[in-house]
Formats: C-alpha cells, sequence, structure tokens
C-alpha cells in the first residue's frame, strides 16, 4: 500500500516509479476487470491493454481481479509473466491488482463502477453476484455468460432485482463484415447470406482435442456463440420461431476425442447449417476450427451465384493487424482481427455505465438467454444429421 498522493505525483520505490490510482471524471466508468489471464493470452488481458491506452474514452480500468495467478497458479505456466506485468502495470497506471472481489475496496460516492467479467464461464455465476455486491451498476460478460440456459436466466433475475444492468461481449454484432453484409443483402431481393467463422487449430487429435476439453460445452455454445447471436439479434431466430434446421452434411464434421487428461469429448470441429424461421427468414452459418484467421459474410442471389463477400479484417483493417502483430508477436491472433470491435463494444458498455443510455447494437443478457436456449436446442439436432 502506498500513500494517498495527488494523481500527477509518482514516488520511487525499489527503483520503478508508482503511480496513484488512476483519476475519474465524472464522463468516466470505473473500471474492474475480473478475470485477467495471462499476458498475450488471456482475453481478460487484452481487454486491459485497451483501456491502459485510452482506447476507450469513456472507461478507466482501476481493478483488475484475478484469482488464479495471484493463487495457485502464481508459480506454473504464466504465473511469472502475470506477476511481472502486474508489477508494471501497478507502477505505471496505478492499477490495484486483487485476488479477490471482497479484497475490493467499496465504491466511492458517485462513482459508476462497471465490472468487466473475462474468466471462466462457469465462475460467471458467482463473480456477477459479487459485482453486484461490490456496487457496479452495470456487468460486462464474455459470451455464453454462464454454461447453462438455466444459470443464465437466474443471472439475468438476480441484476434485475438489484437494477444491475448487464450486457454482453458479443462483439460481432457489430463489427464492420456483419453490418455491411445484411446492408447489401437488404438491397438484393431474394437474397440468402451466411457468417462465416473460421479459427486457427491445427487438425490433428492432439490439437481438437485439448480444444475440445477447453471448450466443453461444445461449438454451438463456444466458437459458433457469435453467429447464433447475430441470428437472435437481427433474423428473429428463436427457439419457438425456428421452422427447421438443415445441417450441410458434406461440410460439416463431428469427431470423438480424448483430451489431455485422457476423458473423451464428442463436438464439431466444423459445422455447417441453415435456420428457416416461421416468419420466414433464412440464414446460414458456417464454423471451423481449423479453418483460418479470417471470418466472413457472403450474401447468394436467388440463384444462389454468390453476388458479395466481405473479410474481417478487411484491407484497411488489416493494416492494423500487421502493426500490433509486431508489437505483440506471440499474443492470440484473433486478439488483433477483432481489436476495433472489443474498442466499440467496451466503449458503448461503458458509456451507457456513465450515462444511462442505450448501448447502441451491445446484446443485452436477454439476447444471451435466447442466443444460449438456441445454441442447446440446435446441437442434439445437428448432431443426429450427422450420424
Amino acid at each position: 500500500a502506498f500513500p494517498e498522493l495527488h494523481p500527477s505525483t509518482k514516488i520511487k520505490n525499489s527503483s520503478i516509479l508508482v503511480a496513484t490510482m488512476p483519476s475519474l471524471t465524472d464522463k468516466q466508468a470505473e473500471v474492474i476487470l475480473a478475470g485477467c489471464g495471462a499476458p498475450k493470452r488471456g482475453m481478460g488481458w487484452y481487454h486491459a491493454v485497451q483501456l491502459l491506452k485510452g482506447k476507450c474514452p469513456s472507461a478507466v480500468l482501476c481493478y483488475v481481479v484475478e484469482p488464479w495467478f495471484l493463487g495457485g497458479g502464481a508459480s506454473g505456466p504464466g504465473g511469472p509473466e502475470f506477476a511481472e506485468w502486474a508489477k508494471e502495470t501497478e507502477a505505471k497506471h496505478g492499477v490495484k491488482f486483487f485476488k479477490s472481489m471482497d479484497d475490493l475496496p467499496p465504491a466511492a460516492d458517485g462513482v459508476k463502477r462497471l465490472c468487466l467479467v473475462s474468466g471462466r464461464t462457469a465462475d460467471n455465476p458467482r463473480i456477477l453476484g459479487e459485482a453486484i455486491k461490490a456496487g457496479c451498476s452495470t456487468i460486462y460478460l464474455e459470451k455464453p455468460g454462464a454454461p447453462t440456459v438455466a444459470e443464465l436466466e437466474a443471472m439475468r433475475d438476480e441484476a434485475s432485482v438489484q437494477d444491475v444492468t448487464v450486457l454482453m461481449g458479443y462483439n460481432k454484432n457489430v463489427c464492420k463484415y456483419v453490418s455491411k453484409a445484411r446492408e447489401f443483402a437488404a438491397k438484393t431481393p431474394d437474397s440468402h447470406t451466411t457468417f462465416v467463422s473460421n479459427n486457427t487449430y491445427e487438425p490433428t487429435a492432439e490439437s481438437l482435442g485439448e480444444c475440445f476439453e477447453r471448450n466443453a460445452e461444445g461449438m454451438l455454445k463456444n466458437m459458433a456463440i457469435h453467429e447464433l447471436a447475430l441470428l437472435v439479434s437481427f433474423y428473429d431466430v428463436t427457439v419457438d420461431n425456428i421452422e427447421s434446421v438443415t445441417a450441410d452434411k458434406e461440410f460439416s464434421s463431428m469427431q470423438t476425442l480424448p483430451g489431455p487428461s485422457g476423458k473423451e469429448f464428442t463436438d464439431f470441429d466444423k459445422i455447417k447449417f441453415t435456420i428457416k424461421t416461421k416468419n420466414g427468414n433464412e440464414v446460414s452459418v458456417a464454423a471451423d476450427r481449423c479453418g483460418g484467421t479470417d471470418s466472413y459474410a457472403t450474401v447468394t442471389d436467388k440463384a444462389g451465384e454468390e453476388v458479395f463477400r466481405y473479410y474481417m479484417p478487411d484491407d484497411e483493417d488489416k493494416e492494423m493487424v500487421k502493426s500490433l502483430q509486431a508489437k505483440y508477436p506471440t499474443a492470440m491472433p484473433y486478439f488483433f482481427t477483432q481489436d476495433p470491435d472489443y474498442i466499440t463494444v467496451k466503449e458503448r458498455v461503458a458509456k451507457h455505465t456513465v450515462d444511462g443510455a442505450p448501448a447502441e447494437g451491445i446484446a443485452t443478457i436477454g439476447i444471451a438467454v435466447e442466443t444460449l436456449k438456441v445454441a442447446e436446442y440446435l446441437t442434439p439436432i445437428l448432431q443426429e444429421q450427422l450420424k
């Protein structure tokens, strides 16, 4: 603990400069990052990097809560790197690090607190309760929000009773390639849109087995959940409104593989399907864990010919990706392709925290509940179709 000094004052401590707590204006939310992960690996760490660079003007990162690397994982893989980063971040920016949400100081009068939750999905129900207790008026959850529909509904209700807003990090809702495809499709009669999501796993049993175990909730609740959120947000897809779902058997693949623990997991390594809704919408999703770094959307015309394709990242964003890769050469590639969208989502959520106005285009926990319901509904149907 250091003496409270004026924010501009820096004191010397073991030859490093130590900053005091970050200062807030009345147009900024005080951000608590709950779950950071290892530098260059954890999504929480990348959120922190963007906030500390001042990329989200309505948000100031003040606290990081990291139970694993400040507890049992301190000396394991990633632990020393986290400790070094934490020391540097506290010294340079005045951010305070805690092992538990219970260790946080109470919110000061008039301060609007935002909790950005970026840990393990299974911990979210508990963290949401702790964030409410810590005086947060807005909570940001990474997808899918909770492991099951029942847990997410309970979280929605708990927050609602306390008048706390819960918004979701479904960043593809604000993506350029999504809005461009939707605009083009709207101008093309009888068009059909397909959202394609790719990842960079090696197409080996070892690599996919590790992926299946780490993301044991399954592909539709994990990698393809962003696309399902698009369908719920923009195409009226709900469990009650789905007329039919058809797997593309030629494209799709389902495997049963052992994870690092030796336990076997069955999941899709790639899946493509088309949904028709009762009110006449039709839309397709394709996801491939070994498909590469690019996500994109296509629009086909009445004859089934592709008339539009827009990539994420586009040419303009590719330059930005190159410079970020040069700066963080060993970080996860997907951080960079989605960099501008992460910034947009966080800024809109933070601005809502401060002024209470609706966060434009940002998925609510209500959308997240419906998205998870759709994922749970589709998984057994698609598995059955691929047998």
